[in-house]
């Protein structure tokens, strides 16, 4: 995920929305406050650093250096959170854990192998948790500016290898058929104001509209979106209902 989110996190950082108290406190109370957690995937810290707060320690993994920075530098107090530049395919070589959280990044791998990776890594008790969008989530009001402005600069979104975009399996559905087949969800929304400066720094905290990629281009992409933004809405304010899915899968009980 290096190259994709080139530049990025700073924009995670201010514009992407944190996943609410009660879907992290559900978290904590899954893991139990005697957890070593492998935040897998971590970014800056959304999930690993109020996460940190209600169990005994954060592993947070995350490939880019420049969004393991921002977390160390957000979480500089919490001593109770290691941060390790790593992928899913460096499973084997961190410290152990327990139990398992993805946030936005587990479309990004090889899915299946992860979870078979994850069954003989993690304890008999161990529970891998997925936190993010619901599995139908409601499109962004701007979205369709923003898809046209995207069409004219050539970085219309990418579906990762693994998602259900590109598969037709959700990850529940992959899940299912995994050693983690037992599956339960739970769903927290929030209603969320957005400005035009909000709306325009999100664009910019994507994997296919990071600064990297648009490159010398930046300044004529966030111009054509604020034209496009403000064509559709004038008044530079959006509302917004956010579905939050907290999704945690065990492996069956054979007692």
């Amino acid at each position: 995920m290096e190259d994709l989110f080139g530049g990025a996190a700073p924009y995670y950082v201010k514009y992407r929305a944190g996943h609410g108290d009660p879907a992290i406190e559900h978290l904590a109370m899954t893991f139990g406050p005697d957890a070593t957690v492998l935040d897998l995937g971590c970014g800056p810290g959304t999930v690993a650093i109020p996460l940190a707060r209600r169990v005994r320690e954060v592993l947070a993994v995350d490939p880019d250096e420049e969004m393991l920075a921002e977390g160390r530098r957000l979480a500089a107090k919490a001593g109770n959170i290691r941060w390790l530049r790593g992928d899913s395919t460096t499973l084997a070589d961190l410290p152990p854990f327990q139990h398992v959280v993805m946030g936005r990044s587990f479309h990004w791998m090889d899915r299946r192998a992860v979870l078979a990776q994850l069954d003989e890594l993690l304890p008999p008790y161990g529970v891998v948790a997925l936190i993010g969008p619901s599995r139908e989530p409601v499109e962004e009001a701007w979205e369709p500016a923003m898809r046209r402005v995207r069409d004219e600069f050539g970085v219309s979104t990418f579906t990762a290898t693994n998602s259900y975009q590109a598969t037709g399996e959700h990850h529940d559905d992959v899940l299912a058929t995994s050693p983690f087949s037992v599956l339960d969800a739970a769903r927290y929304r929030e209603r969320r104001t957005y400005d035009l400066d909000d709306v325009l720094g999100l664009q910019l905290s994507y994997s296919y509209t990071a600064p990297a990629r648009l490159g010398d281009r930046l300044g004529a992409f966030t111009e054509a979106a604020r034209k496009a933004l403000l064509a559709l809405n004038p008044a530079g304010t959006w509302e917004q209902m956010t579905v939050t899915e907290v999704l945690t899968a065990r492996r069956p009980d054979t007692r």
